[in-house]
């Protein structure tokens, strides 16, 4: 497919709907006309038509936040982009991460205000055994246990970095994608959370001993 193959609307725009390559987060929702997908496919970077200024913007030209390009694919009637990018930070002006953050709705909230990493295993088991179409984590099951470690190495990494620049966000934010990736290594090798809540308080127990041991010398 090229431009020539795209519908653009009766103000020359086309909608693009800009994803985190890595975690499939939704970043934001923008604009692009002709001349500004020509800008992002020379750059490799997302570059936009604002409406408001009626002007291109190249994502991060101010902020340094800037958008890498991993791929660019048009849907069933040409008429809409899905841009898959690795960002350098936040996507929205406010400084979150995505542009989307006020829920109007959701069937999941009760499920939400009841998490915990039992629930959180167990929808991970099904999505291993149910194989749900679309799901990153019936995605990375498929895979198998290389791409699952990969993915562990990679937030490990993050991590890391996050912490080296001390940004408490970023790094709860890489925990929590740790944390996750994990689980899935877990599920994958079948090691529950009561084994490692069983090994935890093996190491606690053995270091209680210790520690009276020193104390009755």
């Amino acid at each position: 497919m090229n431009i020539d193959s795209l519908k653009f609307d009766k103000n020359g725009l086309i909608p693009a709907i800009v994803v985190d390559d890595k975690s499939g987060e939704v970043l934001t929702l923008a604009y692009m006309n002709r001349e500004s997908l020509n800008v992002t496919l020379e750059k490799k970077l997302t570059c936009f038509y604002s409406r408001s200024r009626s002007c291109l913007w190249l994502k991060g030209e101010t902020s340094g936040n800037f958008q890498h390009v991993v791929s660019i694919t048009a849907d069933c009637d040409a008429d809409a982009l899905l841009v898959k990018v690795n960002p350098d930070g936040p996507a929205c002006h406010t400084g979150t991460r995505s542009c989307f953050t006020d829920t109007l709705f959701s069937a999941e909230d009760e499920a939400a205000e009841e998490f915990s990493l039992d629930a959180l295993y167990a929808l991970l088991v099904g999505r291993k055994t149910e194989k749900k179409e679309g799901s990153y984590t019936t995605y990375l099951f498929e895979k198998g246990l290389d791409k699952i470690l990969k993915k562990v190495g990679e937030e490990s990494t993050e991590v890391i970095v996050g912490a080296k620049n001390n940004d408490r966000a970023e790094t709860i934010y890489e925990i929590a994608d740790l944390l996750y990736h994990v689980m899935v290594l877990m599920v994958e090798m079948g090691i529950t959370n009561a084994d490692i809540m069983q090994e935890l308080a093996s190491r606690h127990v053995i270091d209680h001993k210790v520690k009276q041991e020193k104390m009755t010398k």
